[in-house]
């Protein structure tokens, strides 16, 4: 027999199977003897109160055991000899939209501007070494995209768009530990996710795909209303229907479409600075307990939001004991993101806190109306920042609580980001309309939570890359651009996505518009 339960258990018993499964025939009646395996269906921790409960969905067997798969599998197949689709961008719109197209019987060919996600890791390093960013090789670019090594967190809100559940299945698959389909906050980590998204390249060269690294598109090849492929700067023509997902950071690709005439249009962003804080400190705060979470909880999470004069306010990305690292995709810029490896276990936690601006609150500080204008104000948001740094990736920072009470930081805290910090009046240089709703925003939080609003936090600038500067239009039914057939605006570079389960749905979304237009050509 198999049986499912929803249980409330303190984290010890919840942290030990062989515990759990006395918990659960002790309070479902059932002989100990007979439970041959349990497996753990859903996972949460509830830390309102000060007593800490895990609360479980579990399968329980009886007399019999559990299959072999503990996800559903995907059926990939050959696809040599089938027609060619051009994916740009190996980042998780691109490498889901890719593996979609295997499965929907059509044969990706997926270019990306960056490195394969090992030899990536060489010019990541050296932009704490020396300062040096490679503008093709960065966190932003590369095979994984700016998910490779942004932590790996697969939270969505994103749930009438796809299905969550199928794309986490790939991940594990492709070497994901099971442990995401349980978890309500799913999270690989960035030391096991290039192992996960090199699979995919091999699934996808497998079955008859191509992946070409270090191959920028330049541009698409565009006869009357249609797109026919793309040009690239080795000197390549690639032929097909066009899947666009080049991620929030190809900004040369949005000059481009500006300047031919291709529709896009600014888009609200978020903009503020990572907030760093000693983990055991938010442990301690969030879990209500002196002594941090003790042996069997994580690293603790939060989520803060809340309005000031009209625009959010909020956390993002939040990274338990994770790393602030330099994220810059170009010379002459200072932009901050974080990551977490899988076990969670630096001394430091992290979040981007953060101002929405639209084009109201822009237009209001530039009278901007030009469609490049939301990415114009990151870029010079950028500069300012390297500027303060000393023209170097060494981040202005400044404590939270000299922030909020105008006052220069005479030293730093220890911090997780290596390239160095600079102590630097960011209450003063920022722009106002951010900084006066962050150091309002820091008050409320510190009330609502004891012992956040303070001076041993620092706050590192700056945090400009939550989401895209510009949506590229598509037709919301076909997905393809509004005036250009051929051309499916993909992911987060795009527009349409927030992260890599929802890049990764709106993947394999335009690998099925994809298919429907080549379905449909066929039958006429």
């Amino acid at each position: 027999m198999i049986y499912e339960y929803s249980l409330r258990v303190l984290p010890d018993v919840a942290a030990n199977e062989q515990r759990l499964t006395e918990h659960i025939a002790e309070e479902k009646g059932l002989d100990r003897r007979t439970v041959t395996a349990t497996r753990i269906l859903k996972r949460s921790i509830d830390a309102r109160q000060r007593t800490i409960f895990v609360n479980l969905n579990v399968r329980v067997y009886v007399n019999e055991q559990p299959a072999d798969d503990e996800y559903v599998r995907t059926l990939y197949n050959k696809v040599h000899d089938r027609p060619q689709v051009v994916v740009v961008g190996a980042g998780p719109g691109g490498l889901f939209a890719a593996l979609r197209l295997i499965e929907l019987g059509l044969r990706p060919v997926v270019v990306e501007r960056g490195k394969d996600v090992h030899t990536r890791k060489i010019d990541l390093a050296q932009i704490s070494r020396t300062h040096t960013v490679n503008p093709e090789s960065n966190y932003s670019f590369g095979e994984g995209g700016a998910g490779a090594y942004s932590d790996g967190k697969l939270y969505t809100r994103s749930k009438k768009r796809g299905s969550i559940e199928k794309i986490l299945n790939v991940f594990c698959q492709h070497g994901a530990s099971t442990s995401i389909l349980a978890d309500a906050h799913p999270h690989i980590g960035t030391d096991k996710l290039p192992r996960v998204i090199e699979q995919m390249r091999h699934t996808i060269i497998g079955c008859g795909g191509e992946v070409h690294f270090e191959t920028r598109m330049d541009a698409l090849i565009i006869e009357g209303d249609e797109v026919k492929g793309i040009e690239t700067h080795t000197g390549k023509t690639l032929l097909g229907p066009v899947i666009l997902a080049t991620g929030h950071s190809a900004r040369d690709v949005y000059r481009w479409l500006a300047a031919h005439h291709v529709e896009i249009a600014a888009k609200e962003i978020a903009v503020g600075v990572r907030l760093e804080h000693p983990a055991e400190l938010i442990d301690s705060i969030q879990y209500h307990n002196k002594n941090g979470r003790g042996k069997y909880l994580p690293a603790a999470e939060y989520s803060f939001v809340t309005q000031v004069d009209g625009h959010g306010v909020y956390s993002f990305c939040m990274c338990p004991g994770g790393f602030v690292v330099p994220a810059a995709s170009d010379a002459e810029q200072i932009v901050v993101n974080g990551m977490s490896p899988s076990n969670r276990g630096s001394r430091w936690s992290n979040a981007g806190m953060v101002v929405s601006v639209d084009r109201a609150l822009l237009n209001a500080a530039d009278k901007s109306d030009n469609p490049l204008g939301m990415m114009h104000f990151q870029e010079q948001l950028e500069r300012d920042c390297w500027l303060q740094g000393n023209r170097r990736q060494t981040a202005p920072a400044q404590r939270m609580a000299d922030f909020v009470n105008g006052k220069l930081s005479y030293d730093l805290p220890r911090s997780s980001y290596s390239p160095g910090l600079i102590s630097s009046p960011l209450h003063f240089w920022m722009p106002s309309f951010i900084t006066d709703r962050l150091r309002r925003a820091f008050r409320q939080f510190g009330r609502s939570s004891h012992g956040f609003l303070t001076n041993e936090a620092v706050m590192i600038g700056v945090e400009t890359r939550t989401s895209a500067p510009v949506r590229i239009l598509r037709d919301r039914d076909t997905l393809q651009h509004i005036r250009l057939k051929g051309l499916f605006p993909c992911g987060e570079g795009a527009g349409y996505a927030g992260g890599i389960v929802s890049a990764a749905i709106d993947g394999e979304r335009c690998a099925e518009a994809v298919g429907s237009l080549y379905f449909s050509k066929q039958t006429t």
